[in-house]
């Protein structure tokens, strides 16, 4: 039977929306799984913290931690030298910064020293997540330093970090004696955090004072003070060990400029959630290499002390300022 002449024939016309075309819904699904620029720039440098920790828990299983320390903040020191000469910028900074600038850098020395230490002592998840509570301490010593008014969420996120804290750590006056880590080394990794807390304040008072600067003094507080801390402990590398410091130097700086640049590109909500890769990561790292399987309450305190961070990096609303809650700049890692 012939259809009749005015039938309607289906056909695809020409000025058809983009998205019915299969071609655009494919570049719209391929869009939206692609991470913008500055997030992709978070996880890269989450992934090489990630590996510096591992690196340090590889060199230190015969390496003093301060031997390490001494290795990264001298590669740190010519790198950012080099940093200086090429910016045209003198190391010696302004004058009336420089006792704050030897602050923040005994403040930085002291947490990076209390962080590798931890690292060699505690799993790698465990150890990462510990020193992430430092911005809950960054809220508070700003309300003593800086005198920033110290918000209900703040004092939260505070308990809710200890209480994460407490379920990785799980001390025996809480959860009996059995999986619980050393509270020494807990509390060498919150001192840590503490430290780092500090670093940061003492950077928000230098206000604009140059970032490669700060970063000098940094290392050159570290380098000075890791000599003799570590000295009549120090060992000769291996071969394989001299590879292992270089590394640590060498992916410590990679991690610095992508995650300092990630910083600047995005929101810090966002920001702070990629970076939490780098804890994601080196769980994985422990388990892979050294068979550090968390358990449900580690994976718990996780989960808290991850939320608590969260909340202090979203927005409280309009006008209020939470730069204190996630550092962002080239030196807020420790």
């Amino acid at each position: 039977m012939t259809p009749p002449a005015h039938a309607h024939v289906p056909t695809t016309r020409p000025d058809a929306p983009a998205l019915s075309r299969p071609g655009e819904r494919l570049r719209r699904v391929r869009g939206a799984l692609i991470l913008p620029r500055g997030l992709r720039y978070m996880a890269v440098g989450a992934f090489f913290f990630s590996i510096m920790s591992l690196l340090v828990k590889v060199a230190g299983q015969r390496l003093p931690s301060q031997e390490m320390v001494l290795a990264r903040s001298a590669t740190m020191l010519g790198l950012s030298w080099i940093g200086l000469r090429r910016a045209g910028l003198s190391w010696r900074g302004d004058a009336e910064h420089r006792p704050l600038l030897v602050i923040r850098g005994i403040f930085g020395f002291a947490a990076l020293s209390c962080f590798y230490y931890s690292i060699v002592r505690l799993p790698l998840g465990d150890s990462n997540v510990i020193q992430y509570t430092n911005p809950a301490f960054t809220a508070v010593l700003a309300t003593w330093v800086l005198r920033e008014r110290l918000r209900v969420r703040e004092a939260t996120a505070v308990l809710i970090s200890l209480a994460g804290v407490a379920l990785i750590a799980r001390p025996s006056f809480l959860f009996g004696s059995a999986g619980a880590l050393d509270p020494l080394v807990v509390g060498v990794a919150l001192l840590g955090a503490l430290c780092s807390a500090s670093a940061y304040v003492t950077v928000r008072r230098l206000g604009g004072e140059d970032a490669l600067v700060i970063i000098f003094y940094f290392s050159l507080v570290s380098v000075v003070g890791a000599i003799p801390a570590g000295w009549s402990a120090m060992l000769w590398p291996s071969a394989r060990e001299w590879l292992l410091l270089l590394a640590i130097g060498a992916t410590t700086q990679v991690a610095q400029l992508y995650m300092t640049r990630g910083l600047q590109l995005e929101r810090a909500g966002r920001a702070t959630a990629v970076g939490y890769l780098q804890v994601v990561f080196a769980s994985f790292w422990g388990a892979l290499f050294f068979g550090e399987i968390p358990g449900l309450l580690t994976l718990a305190g996780f989960g808290l002390v991850i939320v608590a961070t969260l909340s202090l990096a979203r927005p409280a609303g309009p006008g209020v300022d939470t730069a204190h809650a996630w550092p962002a700049a080239a030196e807020d890692v420790p």
